[in-house]
């Protein structure tokens, strides 16, 4: 029993969805023949390439990676990433290493520029599910409206930032996203793209708005940096998501102040990937087994959208994960979860306000266990005596 008072903002935070998830999994028995199955979280289902494992062992065993590093992250990746970057967004993409920020993973690169961004008191424009205030529909494939935001800023008018998230799996056209951005600058507010999941997309470049002239669609001179704010993560596309590193793509002008914040939170990011990634010609060399890994999760995302038990409906689907809509009247997702762990050994993940909606995520399993989780989809009415509408 703790003798001292904790923050009451500690205190009204929900604790980790994942992890509660999860812990529902140890009430199953799991056999041989029917493993425990994780579908919840966002995981790579592949280890790191070859290539990059031997460079991660180069660079952790040298004495010098040992030390602190710049604060906004080795300037010999922040190089070589922005010229990776214009094989995503074009060769004549306009950003370059002094408008990028490496972070200890993309979680507090989005910290780190919120608290540069909002006081106490400010709101953020965040698409729902699984963030607030912008609500999406399942009609419209859980893509958010240029008008509905437009709307919410209008009635909260406290510098809001509206934030394109591509949680839990709708994936944003870049016609979208360009409208989001016209209505950011319109407004004078920030819009952050976390764009953890571009490279899983099949259109490239994922939008324009990193292009040197954006005169028709910004309405203005003004580049990118006047309002743009990316965020990327290297867990997905590199498969290390446990060396922690994210990146931040912003003008100076603001990553003088995330450098401030960074200071406060990390010191540095992990010098051993960003050493590792930024050894001469590797980077370049990753993006055939990236490319490899989309094409895998394309074909997963088929397969589990052709086994699904007919009556259980996609909302979206794209990057690692599907959005699908359980059958079962009355009965709310994160009750079904908790049943589909314990009784099931399947684990999707939901919330109490999803009503009847699962995420399941296809990246960090096989083909033959999306195949298996269908399966036992298919048996929901008849083990878990629920009826389907």
């Amino acid at each position: 029993m703790l003798s001292f008072r904790l923050s009451r903002g500690v205190l009204s935070t929900i604790y980790p969805p994942i992890t509660h998830a999860q812990s529902w999994g140890m009430v199953y028995k799991p056999t041989t023949t029917r493993p425990f199955i994780d579908m919840s979280q966002g995981v790579p289902g592949t280890p790191p390439s070859k290539v990059l494992l031997e460079a991660l062992s180069h660079s952790s065993s040298s004495p010098g990676s040992s030390g602190y590093g710049d604060v906004v992250g080795e300037s010999t990746l922040r190089s070589a990433f922005a010229e990776e970057m214009k094989t995503v967004y074009g060769r004549e993409m306009d950003v370059t290493q002094d408008d990028i920020a490496i972070t200890a993973g993309c979680n507090l690169a989005f910290v780190a520029t919120v608290m540069c961004l909002a006081d106490p008191g400010d709101e953020i424009i965040l698409p729902v599910p699984w963030y607030y205030h912008l609500y999406t529909r399942a009609n419209e494939g859980f893509l958010p409206s240029t008008s509905d935001c437009e709307k919410v800023n209008q009635l909260t008018n406290k510098g809001n930032c509206a934030c394109d998230s591509k949680q839990p799996s709708a994936i944003y056209s870049p016609g979208l996203i360009s409208k989001f951005a016209e209505l950011a600058q319109k407004h004078k507010i920030a819009l952050v793209l976390d764009e953890t999941y571009r490279d899983f997309v099949d259109t490239l470049p994922p939008h324009t708005l990193f292009a040197p002239v954006q005169t028709e669609l910004l309405k203005s001179s003004s580049s990118w940096r006047s309002n743009i704010i990316h965020l990327f993560s290297f867990s997905k596309s590199y498969c290390f998501p446990g060396h922690r590193l994210g990146l931040i793509a912003a003008s100076p002008d603001l990553l003088k102040h995330v450098t401030t914040t960074l200071d406060c939170l990390q010191i540095c990011a992990p010098r051993p990937p960003q050493l590792a990634l930024a050894s001469p010609g590797l980077l370049p060399m990753l993006r055939q087994s990236i490319q490899a890994n989309a094409q895998s999760l394309k074909i997963r995302h088929n397969i589990f959208r052709t086994h699904l038990p007919p009556n259980w409906t996609i909302g979206s689907q794209g990057g690692y994960f599907a959005f699908v809509k359980h059958p079962f009247v009355g009965i709310p997702a994160i009750t079904l979860c908790q049943r589909l762990a314990e009784e099931l050994g399947s684990l999707g993940q939901s919330k109490m306000d999803w009503e009847r909606w699962i995420r399941f995520s296809v990246a960090n399993v096989s083909d033959d266990l999306v195949k298996q989780v269908c399966e036992r989809l298919h048996e929901c009415e008849r083990h878990l005596g629920l009826k389907a509408e």
